[in-house]
Parts: C-alpha cells; structure tokens; sequence
C-alpha cells in the first residue's frame, strides 16, 4: 500500500467530517469539544515548568534577606539601602512585607517598585490593596495604616494573588546588626543552596505527574471515538460504491483526525481563555500571572502531533474487530467475547519493572525514573484493558428486573465497550488518587516532626524586642478580645564574670502562676529565687548557685555588640526546683527569679517572652493578637503553635498534587458529560420511539441512571484494587510498612462517585428534551 493511497484516504475522511452534513459536523464538534479538554489541560501541563522556573526567578530577582551569615559586609554610601523584614499573616495567608529606608540618591528600588514610599507611606501588591479596601481586610488594615501611593508591578510578585508591601521606614540604622535589619545595595542577593532532593520526594513527584496526565490521554483516546455506531453505518455506504475494508478503516481514521486537528484548535483557544483564568485565581494558595504560563515550544509541538496520531491509530485499533459490509455493520450481532489474557499482561509487566526497585528506600540512590514511569503506566493503562472485559462480564449475567433495569441491562449487554470508554477515565484517576494517598501517608511521618509545643497550653508566642517594658506589653495581651490567659517572661543569661564569662546559664523571670508552668516549686511567694538542676546540657548552675556569689546578667564576649553586665547577687535563700518540659518542649535549667528578687537595671539586659492561651471560637482571635502585638512593636510577628510541622518539599508536593487534581477532576467531570451527550444523541431516534409506545419518561430517565451506575460502580472497584495493589508496591519501594487507610480510600472513591452523580444530573435536562415522540420526525 503506498503513502499517496494513505494520505488520499485519509483526506477522504477529512472531507467527510465536515462536509458530511449535520451528523458529520456534530460528531467532529463534539469530537473536538472532547479533544480540546483534554488538549488544554495537556498544554497546561506543558506549561508549568515554565511558570515555576519564572516564580523562582521572580523570588531570586527580589531576595534581599539572609537569616545566617553573609558573604560580604555592605557600608554606608549613596547606594545603599537599609531593609527590614515587616512581613505578618492574615488569616493562614502569608503577607509578604518590607520596611526601607534608603541611604543615598542611588539606592536600589526593588523590582515592580517605581518610587521608594516615604515614611506613612506603602507600595502594595493588587491583591493586596484589593484586601485591604474590602471589608473582610479590616483588620489587616489596622495593623498596616500606612496610606498606599501605589502598587507592585508584575516583575515584583511571584503570582497574581499574592499578598505584599513595602512601606517606608526611619531609623533603622540604629537597629543595624540585631539580626533583622540588613544593608544591601543591590536585590537579587545568591544564596547556595546545595542540597540534593530526597530520592523518595522525586519518586512523589514522577508518580503525581503520571497518575495526573493517565486520565487526560485516556480521555482523549476516547474522545475520538464519539458517534462511533452512526459513522460505522455512513462507513457501509463506501462498501456498498466499491471501497474495500482497509480503504474504509482508513477513511474513519481520517475522519477522526479531521476531529483531532479542529480538537487542537479548540484546546488552543480552552488554553488561552484558561490561561487567563488562571491570573485571577488562587489554587491552594497558588497564584499565576497569565504571562507565566506559556507552553515549552518542543513540548507543544509534541501534543500537536502525538494528538493527531493517537487518533488515528486508536481508530484502527477501534475497528479492528467490525466488519463493514456494503448492507451493514456486522457489530449489531452478538459479539464474540472479550478476551482476558493480554489484558493481564499490562498490569503484570508494570509490577514486573517496579518490582526491582522494591526495598530500595533513600538510602540507595534515586529511584530508576524509566522503570517508575513505566510501570506506573502500565499499571493504570491496565485498568482501561480490564474494565470492558469485567463490564461485559459482568452485565452479560444480570438478569431480569424492573422495566428501567432490563432496559438498562439490555443496551449494557448491546454496547459494554462504549459504557466502559465513558468510566475509564475517572477509573484510571481514582485508582492513582488511591495509591497516592497510600504513598503519602506512609512516608508522612518520615517528612513530619513533632514540635515539642504544649498546645493545650498556649496557641501562640510573642517575642518581644529587647528593652521593651514586660508587664504593660502583657497587659495589652489579656485585654485582647480571645486571649484566656498570659504567660510572661522575662528571658536572659547570666555568668560568673562581666566579660567573656567561663561559666554560664539562663535566667527566666516570671510570677509564680507563670514559673509553675517551666518547673516544679516547692513553695513560691514574690521576692523568691530558685536554681533548676538536672536539665538538658546545663552543668553550670550548681557551680553558680552560691549565696552571696556575684553574677552579670547578659555579659559581654568578644566581637558581639554591647551588653548591660548587670550585676546580681543570689540571695542566701536560694530555693532548688524540678526540672519539668516547659511550654515549648524543653527543660528549662539556670535560675527562675520572681520579680521582687531582681533589680530594676536587670530589665535591659533580659527579652521579654509572652504564651498566650486562646479561646479559639472567637472569630479572627489570631489576628486580633497580631494587631495588638503590631501597636507594641510593628516589626515583631507573632508565631502560632502548631504540635507538628511537615517539611517544604513534601508540603510543596503534595499542594501540587492538589491544585493538579482539582483541575484533573474538572475535565473528567466535562469529558464525562460530553460522552453522556453524544450517547443521547446517538440514541435520540430510540429514546422518541420509545415515548411514542407509552413509556414512561421517569422509566426511561432511570435507565439512563442504571446505565450510568453499573459501569461506574464496576468501575470504581477495579480503580480500588488497581489502586491498593500500586499503592502497596510504591511503599514496599520506599521500604515503608504498608497500611491501608480506608476512610482515605473511600473517600477517593467517593470522590469519583460525586463527580460522574453530578454530571448525570446535569445531563438529565437534555435526556428530558430528547424524550419527545417528534424526535421521529426526519425528512
């Protein structure tokens, strides 16, 4: 067969797609709608990493804060600028800011910023001043009162939603070197960061991509087979004028790709109208400028033309088995049946490649990326082979019932393969929803540490700046609406010498309500001291806790800044505590001084620690803290206890997997009810013939429903064996214990069941107008 015949029969097919009248069009329009979801969300993919790689050049052009030592020391000059972290959080979302203050007519402005705001004055982000103009940003507002004069640029934020500000500040020099306010003189400062990414997170990271993308390409194999039965009927016609059964299989796949290709259009302009969607969203707490998202142009080009080609060949894969006379289709006869054995040999061969990965763990390199892919793949593509053999299994044995039922039953047992195409999809993302969720809560604990926090004790912790007053700062914390209780402390060290001491240990001061809770006492009134022994790496304070010895509170070493040397005599009644893990998780050692026992110069050289307890049912408690915490000092940001905390790369991860299947989710919902209307339509003469006989409309909307929910339901417990089986092998790989977290696994399942119960419903409307005895109208 030469390549001119191919292509003469395949523009055949073409022509005939859209010059087929009515039926052609609606099935290469329905073709393309199918095609085009699935394109779209293919070209979003492609797009991704380029959108990362420019959030990441966006944060590295504005990095302009080190927390650790830097490589050179910046001095004063016409070009500098003082800078100072002013960020806080408003409700769970992190409010990016700065406070600056420039140093000379040269002073560097941070990207997106047009002019420096002078003191009262703030630049902010659009989203951000969007907030704070509305009424749900009211107490954001109070704690940034400063006036906006302008906003961020593009080149300045990492996403259309984020939250940021930069406001004017004055005298910031004078806290220079106290850990927070920094000189730069240039943005975009580098930091090495050289660490290697845990083999486990990548083996994550290749598993959320495989199990995201199974069900878009499944989708679309299956989009180019709407309208199948009517064109295999037009197809005859070519029989009958002298085309033999390759030349016509040719023809249908030419007919597919005319679908395909108009598919490619549609998924282009889904694409652009999604892309700019996508700037005025927030996924997770994941924001895109439309800008970011532009497609790899090599990627692109490889959904442009694997598209195309997958049509065509899942045509003649299609029709491999129908025989296209010139009087017919001989598919309306009884079939012959499915077979099993090479079905069983995708999922085989898929364990088959992970298998030499099992035990492998992080200890022993990263996990083969080929082999992960692969038997990822297969494992998933074998639901799709599995499912019609269990579909016609399984219905071809149900016997009789209600009229809806039989009804159901009868065109199940006529066109299993066709139900099965429609639920392959949310099968195949249901059984990767299930072997993540196995995934990620096994290796869960391995990327989750436990904080040590006394939740039940305090929910949040304010640091208060050095030398400011302890008891007023306090006060203003128990007159905030939700705080239940104030723990205060006054924190410092002490030693045996004013400078450069040999011996040292720590100083807490507190009332004893607030002391009972770092330590046991045997008895407490105000004016009393005690020394704490047996704590975790503290073996100075039985050599320091001598009646009459005189100590310096925050002594001096070489190279810090200045200290108080405050002296203090322990009093010769001197008390010993307990040790016991304070709120913060820690024993507490040194001395616990109540605050008639220590002299009023001391309070300069201690830092001032508040715990607060909240009632967590008032509305915005932990913003409320923050507003009074901003009226102490604008600067501090109060922490919120949590008892555990996950790792970045894991949370990374798994929030990607989120925003990834929300928009998964969103096309199968869209691929299902375009499959579920071109089933109505296709039907739409036997529906109306039915009516017109006297059957009920609510008979025939309960088959439809049966029709659904057989398939689906099969469906769904081969996605749950599918499921579990890949999710066993990937613990057994990264050598976790394997355990089976059934609400999670019924919740997936659950998941699936709404969405294809939601498109059904959805789809009820148009069964009702095509329910009509004038559907057999035809001319």
């Amino acid at each position: 067969m030469s390549v001119r015949q191919w292509w003469r029969d395949l523009a055949m097919g073409v022509r005939f797609a859209f010059a087929g009248g009515r039926e052609g069009w609606m099935r290469a329009l329905l073709t393309a709608v199918g095609v085009g979801l699935g394109v779209a969300l293919l070209l979003l993919t492609t797009a991704l990493p380029n959108a990362l790689a420019v959030r990441d050049d966006r944060e590295a052009a504005r990095n302009d804060l080190y927390y650790g030592d830097t490589d050179t020391k910046v001095s004063r000059s016409d070009h500098s600028l003082l800078i100072d972290n002013a960020g806080t959080t408003f409700r769970d979302k992190d409010v990016r800011g700065r406070e600056l203050e420039p140093e000379g007519p040269r002073a560097p402005l941070p990207p997106g910023v047009e002019k420096f705001p002078a003191k009262g004055e703030m630049v902010v982000s659009p989203a951000l001043k969007d907030l704070l103009e509305s009424g749900s940003g009211k107490l954001l507002r109070e704690r940034l009162p400063q006036r906006i004069v302008g906003t961020i640029g593009e080149s300045g934020l990492i996403g259309s939603a984020e939250l940021a500000f930069y406001r004017g500040g004055q005298g910031l020099a004078e806290e220079l070197g106290g850990g927070g306010v920094a000189r730069i003189e240039r943005f975009g400062l580098s930091q090495e960061t050289s660490e290697e990414m845990d083999p486990v997170l990548l083996l994550l990271i290749l598993v959320v991509f495989v199990v995201l993308l199974m069900p878009v390409a499944v989708f679309i194999a299956a989009a180019v087979r709407f309208g199948g039965e009517r064109r295999d009927r037009r197809l005859a016609a070519l029989r009958l004028v002298g085309s033999d059964s390759r030349s016509t299989r040719r023809i249908a796949a030419g007919e597919a790709l005319a679908g395909a290709v108009l598919g490619l259009v549609f998924g282009a302009g889904f694409f652009l109208i999604g892309r700019e969607v996508a700037g005025s969203v927030e996924v997770f707490d994941i924001s895109v400028f439309p800008s970011y998202l532009n497609p790899s142009p090599a990627l692109a080009l490889l959904v442009g033309l694997a598209v195309p080609a997958a049509a065509v060949l899942v045509t003649l894969f299609a029709l491999r088995r129908v025989v296209i006379e010139p009087l017919g289709v001989v598919r309306t006869a009884k079939p012959t049946r499915r077979r099993l054995w090479w079905r069983l040999l995708l999922p085989l061969a898929g364990l088959a490649m992970l298998y030499p990965m099992v035990g492998q763990g992080r200890d022993e390199g990263d996990f083969n990326q080929y082999l992960v892919t692969g038997g990822v793949v297969l494992l998933l593509v074998g639901v799709t082979a599995l499912l019609p053999w269990i579909v016609e299994a399984v219905v071809g044995r149900l016997g009789g019932g209600g009229v809806a039922w039989q009804l159901a039953v009868r065109r199940l047992q006529l066109s299993s393969g066709t139900a099965a195409r429609m639920v392959n999809g949310i099968a195949v993302a249901v059984a990767g929803a299930i072997a993540l969720q196995m995934l990620f809560a096994g290796v869960e604990n391995d990327y989750t540490e436990d904080t040590g926090y006394d939740v039940s004790l305090a929910q949040m912790q304010v640091s208060l700046r050095d030398g400011e007053p302890l008891g007023p700062s306090a006060e203003k914390f128990r007159r905030t609406q939700g705080v239940r209780q104030v723990y205060a402390y006054s924190e410092g060290h002490v030693g045996e010498r004013r400078t450069d001491p040999l011996l040292g240990t720590q100083v807490t001061v507190a009332d004893c309500a607030s002391l009972r809770e770092v330590a046991t006492l045997p008895s407490c009134r105000d004016g009393d001291t005690f020394f704490v022994r047996g704590a975790d790496y503290d073996t100075d304070t039985l050599k320091l806790a001598k009646a009459g010895h005189t100590l310096y509170l925050d002594p001096s070493f070489e190279g810090d800044a200045k200290s108080s040397e405050v002296p203090w005599v322990v009093p010769s009644g001197v008390k010993q505590a307990q040790t016991r893990l304070d709120p913060t998780g820690s024993e507490r050692g040194g001395f616990l001084i109540t605050p008639k026992a220590l002299p009023d110069a001391a309070g300069e050289a201690l830092d001032g620690q508040l715990y607060l307890k909240l009632d967590e049912s008032v509305p915005d408690v932990h913003d409320l803290v923050r507003n009074t915490a901003a009226t102490i000092d604008p600067s501090r940001e109060p922490m919120v206890w949590r008892s555990d905390q996950q790792a970045d790369g894991y949370t990374a991860i798994r929030t990607g997997l989120f925003v990834g299947a929300a928009c998964v989710l969103a096309l199968i919902g869209a691929s299902i009810l375009v499959s579920q209307l071109e089933q109505l339509r296709e039907r739409k003469k036997l529906l109306s013939a039915l009516v017109a006989f006297g059957t009920r409309r609510r008979t025939l909307s309960l088959s439809v429903m049966w029709q659904t929910a057989i398939p689906i339901a099969l469906g769904l417990l081969l996605a749950t064996v599918v499921g579990l089986t890949l999710g066993a092998v990937l613990l057994r790989m990264t050598s976790t214990t394997v355990r089976v977290d059934w609400p999670s696994v019924l919740s997936m399942a659950g998941v699936g069941a709404a969405v294809v119960l939601v498109v059904t419903l959805l789809s009820l409307p148009p069964l009702l107008r095509l329910m009509r005895p004038d559907g057999l109208r035809t001319e």
